[in-house]
């Protein structure tokens, strides 16, 4: 019987591993809201499905789906997917699910508090009822005891080495929207006590123009322990540049947990990207619609690692060659795979933000 634990991860000796441990699956939620996914979702549920595709070359993979749309996404995804009933208001298993941590063979799940990138100050979107109860449901289906954490957090914000460092961006942890009772310190002290990590490098700010209020998992990554790849441009005139320059001589003077000094790795960012007029108008007027002319916080960054496999988001642009070349050198034990994803970057988000590992 799955449990609610009332002590935390670290006391019991758990930690979160690196996405780029062994894994024993992956979630994923279907899109289906018209005001953020245009024509009524379905150009981004075939993006979704070959997401989906791809990963399932390589591990289990599950997809939450609504009771409407429950046959159209079993028609559209491969008979390799599995596809269960999960109610949600968006689909960023990223943000909603939960976050695993493990001790030896057994696995947990932290259940982080979430408001929808900002509650009703700022916030996506409204409600995010379903959205709050999607890490304990797959926590229920994984059959694993759950630690509910006193934090507004969204997976997105943070990245772990698996030895002790966490990565995030006061841009998005220390927004007032999230948690403003809370001080950085006591912030600092529930992701050591919820993620099983000793020091917390904070980048200032994420991706320009990134409506998660500047999520990590678009800025910056461990490739592995001791090595961080960097969101980047050359042109010193883009808004991007004194953004990612800030992080780079941050991370360049700020050793891990460990005392080493970090390796990083620059990629260039696509574009820049923006929404077109026609894309825009393919959307429902509501809360999250985006408009024509908007620019698009495109990043190669948002990539996932399935066992094996890197699956990167490209964009039809002359920087997605140089991008899954400098991935196949990062990763050269793994295969790396580029998956077109404009239509997930039209919602506000990529590859990384709609998955979900389990670790093994």
């Amino acid at each position: 019987m799955v449990k609610k634990l009332s002590s935390t991860p670290q006391a019991d000796g758990f930690y979160m591993p690196g996405e780029f441990s062994e894994h024993r699956g992956c979630w994923m939620l279907w899109p289906e809201r018209p005001d953020n996914w245009r024509l009524g979702a379905k150009p981004a549920q075939e993006a979704f499905a070959r997401v989906a595709r791809e990963i399932s070359r390589f591990e289990p993979i599950t997809v939450g789906v609504s009771r409407q749309q429950y046959e159209n996404a079993r028609h559209l995804l491969p008979e390799t997917v599995r596809v269960v009933e999960l109610s949600c208001n968006d689909a960023w298993i990223r943000d909603t699910g939960p976050s695993f941590v493990k001790n030896g063979n057994v696995l947990r799940a932290v259940d982080w508090k979430f408001n929808a990138y900002g509650g009703l100050k700022g916030g996506a979107y409204f409600p995010w009822d379903q959205d709050q109860l999607i890490a304990e449901k797959v926590a229920q289906i994984e059959g694993v005891d759950i630690y509910p954490a006193p934090l507004i957090l969204e997976g997105g914000s943070i990245h772990v080495d698996g030895e002790g460092t966490c990565l995030t961006t006061e841009e998005c942890l220390l927004n007032p929207n999230r948690n403003p009772e809370l001080t950085r310190e006591k912030i600092e002290e529930l992701l050591r006590q919820y993620l099983g990590v000793e020091k917390i490098l904070w980048l200032k700010r994420g991706v320009y123009k990134d409506s998660t209020d500047g999520h990590v998992d678009n800025m910056a990554c461990f490739v592995r322990p001791g090595e961080i790849l960097l969101h980047w441009t050359d042109d010193e005139e883009d808004p991007q540049y004194p953004i990612s320059r800030e992080a780079l001589e941050y991370l360049e003077r700020t050793p891990d947990a460990r005392g080493r000094k970090l390796k990083i790795h620059k990629i260039h960012q696509p574009g820049p990207l923006f929404v077109s007029e026609e894309e825009s108008k393919g959307l429902d007027l509501g809360e999250i619609q985006a408009r024509g002319g908007s620019r698009l916080p495109a990043s190669y960054i948002n990539y996932y690692l399935p066992r094996g496999g890197v699956i990167v988001p490209l964009f039809a642009d002359p920087y997605d060659q140089p991008a899954l070349e400098l991935m196949e050198k990062l990763y050269p034990r793994r295969e790396v795979v580029g998956v077109f994803s404009r239509e997930i970057i039209l919602g506000g988000g990529n590859i990384h933000c709609i998955t979900q590992q389990v670790p093994q």
